[in-house]
């Protein structure tokens, strides 16, 4: 037999309106009428006494009480105070009424107003009112035109140009590597009469260079002529084009075989899975560098290239070939996923002790998630399990805070994890914020990721990193003279001990004396690192600060580097006015730096990052189920 229930439904005072308050008043009678305490303390004037002294205090405390309230700003105001104004009395110091008004909510907007009230103010995306994005992404466009145009003028067919000589050198290998290296950002930004004269020159010249050439570089030409080749593939249609504003598509996949058919004799040829660092195209023959070793880095940032390539010929060896050191690796001995700078391919171990994310290190731990996300249909869980390994370690044992004002960066282990830490930054780790930020929403938007809950914890502790890094690598800029970031900067980490160096010149740079840069350092090479990030963390986060942050650097650039006769030029030294100049533009200025800035101050839809990867040297290859196949 079922009990009754302990009440009945008019022992409940139920009101379904959301925001209609019960009175005050009533609330406390309820409680006295209701209250088993009632009935004995009524019985005695002592009880009745006691009651009416409880109502008057709970009143006096609610009339004078002043609380401090935290609001979601960080400020806080307080409550029943002349600042807050007071809860319960107006202006005139009249009592208010006790029970609180509904709240005059804003009228809702349909679907339909929703979406046309977004489309008036933004466009492509620009922010209205606001900077005009579509207007400064034209400025890089016409940079772009500039470089080139040095470029052609003085140094066609050459590796790079000097503009301040007016000549052009071959420190690649003589494969013109600035005309490949810059085809593909000429392709996204529309400027087609440099994809004509870039792409006539690739059909005529291009494969007695890869058929005649002596020493190159294996990771150079690479990530630089290889990925540049594939890119222009892909980017002009491959083999479904009807029309191209260069040659036909089909030159750049050919030679892109040529070149990968004489590159891959550096794995054949060597007795370990790891790769001999040199190569000489006309004799088909490899060898490793003049001390036998080789940079972990360059050994581990050649997969995507052989990847794309076996995809689109069909042939699975370049493939093969190139993962077969990823799978090497994952099986040796690492520090929390970290892993020395150097490599023996004739033992196939490590050298040394030296762990640090700049130089012959850095793009080891990129390719570890960008060739997971490259087609992550294939049994690569291995590869984002070492990713998440590693960057645990980068958090546990590189990451420190500067003092006094603490910006975060990112250290080095000279002497492996049991020796000291030095405090030491290259420009090159600030690949690190945009790596990690892809890492962790994939390339989605954050909104759509946290909305669809795609991100765990661990997702949202690496993006705030990124976010984190990322400012300290604009501020390595902003404590200069020229707005420009050295080479290599050092981070003060005690309070009271200062790391010795003159610094970046700006007095005016709160983070004076968080960073320090020694004379060795402090010349800058037009690299892309940092507005690479930017360009990343803004598609990502759709935080507007990156784009003015790529802004401020695109500014500077333009005042101190530019060459009016053509090209820009690197610096000697950022942090004098005026900088002395060097007389070199980097390839990757052309095909990374200036790539970069016209991707960030653009339409978010161009190169999505949820269905392209960029390789180390900024080349676009679509994600599996977007491929080109021949």
């Amino acid at each position: 037999m079922s009990k009754s229930l302990p009440y009945s439904m008019k022992d409940v005072q139920y009101d379904n309106a959301k925001f209609r308050q019960r009175s005050l008043t009533k609330v406390i009678t309820q409680n006295l009428i209701t209250s088993n305490v009632k009935r004995e303390c009524i019985k005695c004037s002592t009880g009745r006494f006691l009651v009416l002294l409880m109502i008057f205090g709970v009143a006096y405390l609610m009339l004078t009480h002043t609380s401090h309230v935290p609001l979601s700003d960080g400020l806080s105001k307080n409550i029943g105070t002349e600042e807050g104004k007071n809860f319960f009395t107006d202006k005139n110091g009249r009592f208010k009424r006790f029970w609180r008004k509904p709240p005059r909510l804003p009228p809702r907007l349909s679907p339909d107003e929703i979406v046309s009230r977004k489309a008036s103010i933004s466009k492509n995306g620009k922010s209205d009112p606001g900077p005009d994005w579509e207007a400064r992404q034209k400025r890089v466009k016409e940079s772009f035109i500039h470089a080139w145009s040095g470029y052609r003028n003085y140094s066609m067919g050459y590796d790079e140009l000097m503009p301040l000589s007016r000549r052009g050198t071959d420190t690649l290998g003589g494969l013109g590597a600035t005309v490949i290296d810059a085809l593909d950002t000429a392709m996204i930004m529309g400027v087609d009469e440099v994809v004509h004269e870039a792409g006539s020159w690739i059909e005529k010249h291009l494969p007695e260079r890869i058929n005649g050439k002596g020493q190159v570089n294996l990771f150079e030409t690479t990530i630089r002529i290889l990925g540049g080749l594939l890119s222009a593939y892909h980017l002009s249609g491959g083999n479904n084009s009807s029309t191209t504003k260069g040659p036909n598509p089909a030159v750049y996949l050919e030679n892109a075989k040529n070149l990968a058919d004489r590159l891959i004799v550096a794995f054949t040829s060597s007795p370990t899975a790891i790769p001999f660092s040199d190569v000489v195209l006309r004799d088909r023959s490899a060898h490793s560098a003049p001390d036998g070793l080789s940079s972990t880095a360059e050994a581990s940032t050649l997969q995507l290239e052989f990847n794309y390539l076996s995809y689109l010929t069909g042939d699975p060896k370049y493939s093969l070939e190139s993962m077969k050191v990823l799978e090497h690796m994952k099986n040796m001995p690492k520090v929390k996923g970290l892993v020395p700078i150097y490599i023996n391919p004739r033992s196939g171990e490590f050298s040394g002790e030296n762990i640090r994310l700049g130089s012959r290190g850095d793009s080891y731990y990129e390719y570890l998630i960008k060739v997971w996300l490259q087609d992550q249909g294939r049994n690569l869980t291995y590869l984002h399990d070492m990713y998440k390994e590693s960057m645990k370690g980068v958090k546990e044992l590189l990451v420190r805070k500067s003092v006094p004002n603490g910006l975060v960066f990112v250290g080095e282990l000279p002497f492996g994890h049991e020796g000291a830490f030095s405090p030491k930054m290259d420009h090159l780790v600030c690949f690190l914020p945009g790596t990690l930020a892809l890492g962790a929403t994939k390339g989605i938007v954050k909104e759509k990721a946290m909305r669809e809950n795609l991100l765990n914890f661990e997702d949202l502790e690496n993006l705030k990193l990124a976010e984190d890094l990322a400012k300290t690598c604009f501020e390595m800029y902003s404590v200069t003279s020229t707005g420009l970031s050295p080479e290599i900067a050092y981070f003060n980490v005690e309070q009271g001990h200062k790391e010795s160096g003159p610094g970046g010149g700006n007095k005016n740079s709160k983070y004076v004396d968080d960073i320090i840069i020694k004379p060795a350092d402090t010349h800058n090479l037009l690299r892309p690192e940092t507005v690479e990030s930017f360009f990343v963390l803004f598609r990502i986060t759709e935080d507007p600060k990156y784009r003015e942050w790529g802004w401020e650097i695109f500014e500077a650039f333009e005042k101190y580097t530019k060459v009016d006769t053509g090209g820009y030029t690197s610096l000697d030294d950022v942090t004098v006015l005026p900088p002395n100049r060097r007389d070199k533009m980097e390839t990757f200025f052309l095909g990374e730096t200036l790539k970069y800035l016209y991707l960030l101050f653009g339409d978010r839809n161009v190169i999505p990052l949820d269905k392209y990867v960029f390789n180390t040297e900024a080349h676009p290859f679509p994600i599996r189920d977007n491929a080109v196949t021949k």
